[in-house]
Order: structure tokens, then sequence, then C-alpha cells
């Protein structure tokens, strides 16, 4: 991002002329902070949903697992992040990395709830019926937990949609970039447009992903 991008403005709460002639740049780091967001929250569901299956069908794999995600949950972001740069440097990676772990909880303890919850007469029928523990869990138990699993995921997408803009702080952030730089420069346009995009983005996410568990799970709308 070009180092005088928002010096000698004019600073009401929004420059609509300053907005008019950066939107190429506002698109930019929308689009970069939807891409943070999503894979942070795909790969966080990839991880979490083997070892949340696992902690549902063996005791001594839930304590330490999510044990571990919930440290890693503690940790303040600047400090994890401050953390992982000697290692990964002030990079992509690195912002994923901390996304990623902060979303490991959250997914992991909403598909054991989901798995708990799934009735025991139905797991003894879908046994009766001669079903294989794989079948049953791709086929019964998995669809049965779908709303808990979608609700964890919801909730993730919103918390990393917020911390996304943390990263700014290693050169990352997407929307974070303009916050920081309209903190740094005392410049109201970026900082107004970005936390009013962010708090957007959260939202649309929210109703897109309601709408994808309506329609994934049309049984549970009454709930």
């Amino acid at each position: 991002m070009p180092a005088r991008l928002f010096l000698e403005v004019v600073d009401p709460w929004v420059n609509w002329d300053w907005l008019s002639k950066h939107i190429p740049l506002v698109l930019d780091a929308l689009q970069q902070h939807v891409a943070l967001s999503a894979i942070a929250v795909i790969a966080g569901l990839a991880i979490a949903l083997p070892i949340g299956v696992a902690a549902h069908r063996w005791r001594a794999v839930r304590g330490p697992a999510l044990a571990a995600f919930g440290i890693l949950y503690t940790i303040p972001s600047i400090a994890l992040f401050a953390a992982l740069v000697p290692y990964t440097g002030l990079t992509f990676v690195t912002a994923e990395i901390g996304l990623i772990s902060y979303t490991l909880l959250i997914l992991a303890r909403n598909v054991v709830v989901g798995l708990e919850a799934v009735p025991p007469d139905v797991l003894d029928a879908a046994d009766g019926m001669g079903y294989r523990p794989l079948a049953r869990l791709l086929r019964i138990e998995l669809p049965l937990a779908l709303p808990a699993i979608i609700a964890g995921v919801r909730v993730a997408t919103v918390t990393t949609i917020g911390l996304v803009t943390i990263t700014a702080v290693i050169g990352e952030g997407g929307l974070g970039q303009l916050i920081l730089k309209g903190l740094i420069e005392s410049f109201h346009t970026p900082l107004v447009v970005a936390t009013a995009l962010s708090i957007l983005l959260a939202l649309v996410a929210d109703l897109v992903l309601a709408g994808a568990q309506r329609l994934a799970v049309p049984w549970s709308r009454g709930a």
C-alpha cells in the first residue's frame, strides 16, 4: 500500500471525493479480507471435523484435543502472530496459521455437540439395518449433526472476519490495512469505510450461512 496514500486530505468522517478515487483499493482490501476469512474457516473445518469425530468416538481424545484448541483460542492474537513471525515471516501463511488456530475450538466443539445430539434409537436402528461404522457416520450421524456444525461455522466465520483486521500488523489484514492506515494518519475515511464494510461482510456471511443451513437441514427450521 503506498506510503503517502492518505496524506494531505481534508478529513470529514467520509471524504466522498477520496473514496470515489480509491474504489479499486477498497475493493482489493475487501477481496483479500474475504479470501483470508474463507480459507481460515474452510481449513479450520477440514482439521476440526475429523478431530471432532475422533473426540466423539474416543473419550481419551476429547479432553486433550479440546484442551489444546482451548489454549490456542486463549492466546492473544498479537502475541500469536509475534511468535509465528520468526518462523514464517510477515506472510499470508503467518496470518492463516493464526486465523485457523482460532477456529478450531469453536468448530471441533460443535462437531462433538452435534454428534452427541443424535438420538440413540436412531443409531440403534441404523445398526439394526446393517450400517457399518463409517457408513453410519456419513449417512446418519453427520447429516443429523449438521445444525450444530453449521452453527459452529457461522460463529467461526463471524469471529474470523473480525480477527482478520488484526493481521494488518503483519502486512495482511484486508480491510484491516485501511483501518490501520486511517488510525496512523488520523484520516477518518478509510477507517470508517473499512469498519462499515467489515461489519457488513460479517452480517452477509452469517445470513448466507443461515440460508445454507435452512436448505441443507430443512427439518431443523422449526427449532
